[in-house]
């Protein structure tokens, strides 16, 4: 009994060792980002980090409590072989999971979660397209050494008490004793007797988010995460539904609460000439307002968007739904917000629900088509495509090998060449009657995008170099396109897909984190203007079908932002946050932490009830599609 009792409690400890010395090492290798905390911030890190590291050390000390209690009947060779094979397992899973979190905080900037492995497990190469080959095979070497140092612990824990143990003379007392107290590991699991249960969020403790991140476990963190996957329904509960179904009355567009809704015309701000042109969404890789020197940013970088700003409308109070490709286009393309815990694009069965640009152009009589240089399967992407309503896909397939030069496949001035050879195609096929339809095109770009390797050298830094060659690619492509006859009745929308890599070690939990620019240029935009309305990534939808009189109520979470009976206001959601921007209140609550992380503005809280409101019934929309 005594030996049985020791051996359990050891290999508990042996656990919370672990998880509390991986935060310093963790601290250390991001040492920069911490240079200027206390030296008490690390003592205080390991203390509030503890619920999560007892918590998940009780969940893997569960199966050797099985196995003491196992070993009351047998002392048998198997019993000891399946004991170190579940060492064996949990050695790598754990070292797997250390070195992937270290690797990837710099780039997403949140403890690692489920949101790597969809990204991964839909195409491993463009996953790991950001790194290098010598990062890949360092953290292989990584994993390696550190899961064979964790084996040899578990190995030699267990091996000091395989000795002393012996089959006791009462088993079934034996038996029953080691099941209570295996059974007593559900206190730290579950994280006490409270009413509420263990959770990521109970490990903040401060308002630098930094000193939070380093207190979470990651493993936990990841656990967690996975189990929030697919239950959308009870997700984000904040208040009784009928509270949020009067709320959301107020933060949705007039024309889905009343579908025969108008826009009188003396109010109607109208920026095309033609009421049919053709539309082309040129989606950039990364941008944000801080790369034009028009929205306040760094000079000399995004110098031929500065210069198209000029002659077109810019939105100037615009922010991205996200901080990921794949939650930026769903909200582009279908108007769709983007959710904290999931991305929508995961799921095929309820993408194919979502209303989308492309389906309701396609019904007005509109040709359909995508340009991407890298992998249209990279994360569900061609199933939502085409579930979309865009008739031709383009993508890295379509390009010679030889044009495959990046790692994530053709380089933009490539996937922008052939677009430009195409249309010129078309203009030069005029007895087609399908070429005689408007267009609704995308093309995506990809080279801004780490690891910055781009055929293009005007800046010294590489993160800002990129944005430049891009940049200069949409020049380019502007320049050569007013040669053309389709030039004076399109419209081109420029938008970012999210903001990223620049400036490096974003903030996740700061507004101007997601501040991006939306420009509409083109022979068919009536004048330059300047927008100051707040809006986000998921409004494009309702404001661009509102221009071409074409009807937007399905899009239920997209507002027209040039309706002045629209509400206006920004959302954007991360890792596990959402954020609700308008000119008197900039608001971001950190759900993890169920706490308000930055609250600005005249009137301070104004927008937590509508945020907390409108998340849940995202979530219930969600759950029903």
């Amino acid at each position: 009994m005594k030996e049985r009792l020791i051996g359990l409690i050891k290999t508990y400890i042996l656990f919370v060792c672990i998880f509390i010395l991986q935060k310093p090492l963790f601290i250390l290798y991001y040492s920069s980002l911490y240079a200027g905390t206390s030296w008490t911030d690390p003592f205080k890190i390991i203390w509030n980090g503890l619920p999560l590291d007892l918590s998940l050390a009780g969940y893997l000390t569960a199966i050797p409590g099985l196995f003491f209690i196992a070993s009351a009947w047998t002392l048998s060779k198997t019993l000891r072989r399946i004991w170190n094979g579940y060492y064996f397992f949990i050695a790598i899973l754990l070292a797997v999971i250390f070195i992937v979190d270290i690797g990837l905080y710099e780039y997403w900037g949140f403890r690692l979660d489920a949101t790597p492995l969809f990204y991964f497990f839909s195409s491993p190469k463009d996953a790991l397209a950001s790194i290098s080959i010598w990062q890949v095979l360092g953290g292989i070497v990584a994993m390696i050494l550190y899961a064979s140092l964790l084996y040899v612990l578990f190995l030699w824990i267990q091996k000091g008490i395989w000795k002393r143990m012996k089959l006791p003379y009462r088993r079934l007392s034996v038996s029953g004793v080691m099941l209570l107290l295996t059974g007593l590991l559900f206190i730290p699991i579950r994280g006490g007797f409270t009413v509420s249960t263990m959770n990521t969020g109970k490990v903040y403790f401060s308002s630098n988010q930094r000193l939070n991140h380093a207190a979470i476990n990651p493993a936990f963190s990841l656990m967690e995460s996975l189990s929030k996957q697919k239950d959308f329904g009870k997700q984000y509960r904040f208040m009784e539904a009928a509270q949020a179904d009067e709320l959301i009355k107020n933060l949705v567009d007039p024309s889905v609460l009343d579908s025969t809704a108008m826009v009188p015309d003396t109010l109607r701000t109208t920026l095309f000439k033609t009421e049919r042109p053709n539309v082309i969404f040129v989606i950039l890789e990364s941008f944000s307002s801080r790369l034009m020197t028009t929205l306040g940013g760094e000079p000399d970088v995004a110098v031929q968007m500065d210069s198209l700003a000029k002659e077109g409308v810019l939105f100037t109070n615009f922010y991205a739904n996200s901080f990921r490709t794949d939650r930026g286009l769903v909200a582009i393309l279908s108007g769709y917000p983007a959710q904290p815990t999931t991305s929508i694009m995961k799921y095929p069965r309820k993408t194919q629900n979502l209303p989308a640009i492309a389906g309701s152009l396609r019904d007005a009589g509109y040709r359909t088509k995508y340009y991407y240089g890298g992998d249209a399967d990279f994360t569900n992407m061609r199933s939502y495509l085409m579930s979309s309503g865009f008739e031709n896909i383009i993508s890295d397939q379509d390009f010679p090998v030889s044009e495959r030069l990046s790692k994530w496949g053709a380089h933009d001035h490539l996937v922008f060449n052939r677009l430009l050879e195409d249309m010129k195609a078309e203009a030069a096929d005029t007895a087609s009657a399908e070429n005689a339809r408007p267009f609704f095109q995308v093309l995506q770009t990809s080279s801004s995008h780490e690891p910055f390797e781009v055929p293009y050298r005007r800046l010294a830094n590489d993160r800002l170099n990129a944005f430049a060659y891009t940049d200069s690619c949409v020049g380019d492509f502007v320049k050569r396109f007013r040669e053309l006859p389709q030039w004076k009745n399109t419209v081109l929308v420029l938008v970012p897909d999210h903001l990223g890599a620049y400036p490096e070690h974003l903030n996740n939990l700061s507004v101007d984190r997601y501040q991006i620019p939306l420009l509409l240029i083109g022979g068919a935009v009536s004048e330059p203007r300047r927008i100051d309305i707040y809006g986000s990534q998921h409004d494009i939808a309702a404001t661009l079908l509102a221009q071409l009189s074409l009807p937007h109520q399905d899009f239920v979470f997209s507002k027209d932002m040039l309706n002045p009976a629209s509400p206006h206001f920004a959302f954007f959601a991360v890792p596990d946050a959402f954020g609700m921007v308008t000119p008197d209140n900039q608001l971001i609550f950190n759900c993890e932490a169920n706490a308000v992380a930055v609250d600005e503005g005249s009137t301070k809280g104004k927008n937590l009830l509508p945020g907390k409101a409108y998340l849940q019934k995202l979530y219930d929309d969600i759950a029903k599609r």
